[in-house]
């Protein structure tokens, strides 16, 4: 590949955006800014320069073609996977006045002419089709006379066959090229490696373009993996810590999904099924309920893509594992679109990965696949399988496996970092014990066996070959089953043991387990938390987003969303997002020009929207006595909850900004604001910064009576994990004001 198409990751932006469009984009969308990402992916699409978008869900990717295309006239094609994305893509343009329409197969004959018309016409500034439809000659030819002057592929990734998500139809689009050749063409993915975004550019045949890849963590989600024990009961735990709130359960089979739905249900919860085998208007109506918050969850297989844009999904659970870990940042990325904190759960166990592999093969063998891409399939079902196993941040494990550094020793978001895992006593012992049991049964049997004669079981088979007269028998009998399974595959994904063969893997020894056994070798094992200790955990991610809120205000605002949504038959998030909601309820702006300060209120959406809104505002304020027109940004400290969300474009650019303001002692809110990113990032900023220089105080940030509370709940409790000196303040002191307490204090105590 020629180095001019080497992906680097944007650091800032590289083109100057005229003051005019960001008259428009207020006028429209009312925002007042563009994200880092953001300014440079539009930067590159208004100089007509082919580019290649990787920005994570979330981070606001179908502005950079939608504003574009509003900016400059003439039209715009845009290239969607799935109906269903395109069906909300045009019903949100209409909502703020842009002409856009669709070209699918759930189409009238009258509404196909209507839109002929249109196009004909000139008056389309965007046009959204399948891959299938651009790809035909006929269709093309119709466009003739148009000024398709941009081609912008959705969901790229599926071009690729190293995507998580490949689709033979994406790679008809490599002879758009030669059908408009004097477009520009832009690909946008949520998550590709490299070696997916060099296979994009190739099939689709991008000219020089521009690379821009995004940070791909995600600071407002919350992950959590753990192993499966009761799973409908650690579904059940999930779903009743967001009652009445949107998610997405994940499931390995069709039976699955019928069998939590049907669970859910019976339990009270308001759940859906959805999967390949239902009707295709079951499934339609399955997603129409969720999509318009008549149900809260949304139970699916893995395998079968829902094509689901709701922004405020505030949990994805995974019951068994994805089939990699593209899909699981893609799966997961539909939790907390809106910037708000969101919690992504998975149950994971052996038994699930190896039923996995073999419905993934037998798949790939029935298309035809060649013997690389079963190899691949494979390598990639067991690097999301150590994923799972391995004790790693999985902030951490999720960016670098995308081949990007993380700066934070801590995201106080994960499992790990959260304490809602200890280190295992003794861990070197117990790998010893399981080491030996697999030496002596000569590293002829798999992980069930070896677990059975670790604890002493008196089955046939191990009283038969007279195992249980080995020196390791009954070694771990006090250790419950399912934990004694997943240390084995813990080792295992350390690199400790191997499991050979496909269909019935026998446990080995390698070099690093003779380490474990007669050297220095060091294991890490874990374990989770008593259930009585984890049954009150929290979201890492910061609360304050919506401490400004007036919640009961919020709930009215909600109630007059999703009638007029369902009077104009959209999903409520396209009239107003939450994000403005909580905004609007925080502020309870009195008048139209109030109004028009909500981030994401334009001009079009005030005229729509803006007296029914501010009536009910009005009514509310007045009949509890609640003050209006707040200014309740300048006291937050924590997420600025009607700002875009930020995604972080890595260290470098960002510290540029934080450092000099961070010196001056200026307010964590301001300077989150000014170098659009999260305060707990600021905060890191700040760790980072007191590395290498002295800070004298801490007071200009935190009162000096909170910084004593958490030194003296850290004298009781200890140091090690931020879990227990949050749990000993009753949860009264968020995690980052922790950490940067600790981190003064051992700073002044070296």
């Amino acid at each position: 590949m020629p180095s001019a198409i080497t992906p680097l990751l944007v650091q800032q932006p590289e083109t100057v955006i005229p003051d005019q469009f960001f008259s428009l984009l207020r006028e429209i969308w009312g925002f007042d800014n563009l994200r880092p990402s953001q300014h440079a992916a539009i930067g590159s699409i208004l100089e007509g320069r082919d580019t290649l978008v990787v920005m994570p869900t979330g981070g606001g990717k179908s502005l950079c073609y939608q504003a574009p295309a509003i900016f400059r006239g003439g039209m715009t094609i845009v290239v969607s996977p799935l109906i269903a994305l395109m069906k909300d893509q045009v019903d949100s343009l209409k909502q703020v006045g842009v002409n856009a329409i669709r070209i699918d197969s759930t189409l009238s004959a009258s509404e196909k002419r209507d839109s002929a018309n249109q196009i004909r016409s000139g008056q389309v500034r965007m046009l959204f089709v399948s891959p299938e439809r651009l790809a035909n000659q006929d269709f093309v030819r119709f466009l003739d006379g148009n000024d398709v002057h941009t081609i912008a592929i959705d969901e790229a990734h599926c071009v690729s066959q190293w995507g998580h998500d490949f689709r033979p139809e994406y790679r008809q689009l490599s002879s758009l090229r030669k059908l408009f050749p004097t477009a520009a063409m832009h690909g946008f993915t949520a998550t590709a490696t490299e070696k997916v975004r060099l296979d994009i550019i190739d099939q689709l045949g991008l000219k020089t373009p521009r690379v821009l890849v995004s940070s791909f963590d995600r600071p407002n989600l919350t992950y959590r993996v753990l192993p499966q024990l009761d799973v409908q009961d650690q579904i059940r735990e999930v779903c009743e810590r967001h009652r009445g709130s949107g998610g997405i359960i994940y499931c390995l089979r069709r039976k699955d999904v019928e069998s939590v739905t049907e669970y859910l249900q019976r339990k009270g919860y308001s759940a859906v099924g959805y999967h390949a085998g239902m009707s295709h208007e079951e499934r339609k109506l399955a997603q129409e309920a969720f999509l318009t918050e008549a149900v809260d969850v949304a139970v699916a297989t893995v395998a079968f893509g829902m094509g689901i844009d709701r922004s405020n999904v505030r949990f994805v659970l995974h019951a068994s594992i994805p089939k990699s870990i593209e899909h699981y940042q893609q799966e997961t990325g539909r939790a907390g679109r809106d910037g708000l904190p969101a919690e992504c759960v998975l149950f994971h166990s052996a038994g699930d990965a190896i039923t996995l592999k073999k419905i993934t093969e037998a798949s790939l063998i029935e298309a035809g696949a060649r013997e690389e891409i079963l190899i691949a399939s494979r390598n990639q079902i067991e690097e999301m399988s150590r994923y799972c196993r391995t004790p790693v941040c999985r902030h951490r494990a999720l960016v670098e496996y995308f081949g990007q550094s993380y700066g934070n020793d801590s995201c106080s978001a994960c499992d790990i970092c959260l304490g809602d895992t200890d280190d295992v006593p003794d861990a070197k012992v117990v790998a010893q014990k399981i080491l030996s049991c697999v030496f002596r049964v000569q590293e002829r049997f798999g992980v069930n066996y070896v677990v059975e004669i670790l604890l002493g079981a008196k089955t046939q088979m191990v009283l038969q070959r007279g195992h249980d007269k080995l020196s390791t028998y009954g070694l771990l009998k006090d250790i419950p089953k399912a934990q004694l399974r997943d240390w084995v595959y813990q080792l295992i994904g350390q690199g400790s043991l191997e499991l050979e063969g496909t269909e019935y893997p026998i446990l080995k020894l390698n070099a690093n387990s003779k380490a474990i056994l007669f050297g220095d070798g060091q294991p890490r094992l874990i374990r989770t938390v008593a259930a009585s200790a984890s049954k009150d955990r929290r979201q890492a991610a910061p609360s304050d987003a919506i401490a400004h809120a007036d919640k009961a205000l919020f709930e009215k605002l909600k109630a007059v969303r999703r009638k007029l949504a369902s009077e104009q038959n959209v999903p409520p998030f396209v009239i107003f997002s939450d994000n403005v909601l909580f905004e609007m309820s925080a502020q309870r702006p009195s008048t139209p020009e109030g109004m028009l300060n909500v981030s994401g209120i334009g001009n079009v959406k005030l005229n729509a929207y803006g007296r029914t809104f501010l009536e009910a505002i009005q009514e509310h304020c007045s009949s509890a006595s609640v003050e209006m027109d707040v200014n309740w940004k300048k006291d937050l400290i924590g997420q600025a909850v009607g700002k875009p969300r930020t995604v972080r474009l890595g260290p470098a650019g960002t510290k540029a900004i934080s450092y000099p303001l961070l010196r001056e002692g200026r307010p964590f809110e301001e300077i989150a604001e000014k170098a659009e990113i999260t305060v707990g990032t600021v905060v890191s900023h700040l760790l980072d910064l007191m590395q290498d220089e002295a800070i004298s105080s801490i007071d200009c940030w935190m009162a000096p009576e909170v910084q004593q509370r958490i030194i003296a709940a850290a004298d009781i409790v200890g140091r090690e994990k931020l879990k227990p000196i949050f749990e000993h303040l009753e949860l009264s002191v968020p995690y980052e004001q922790i950490r940067l307490t600790l981190h003064f204090e051992k700073q002044q105590n070296p």
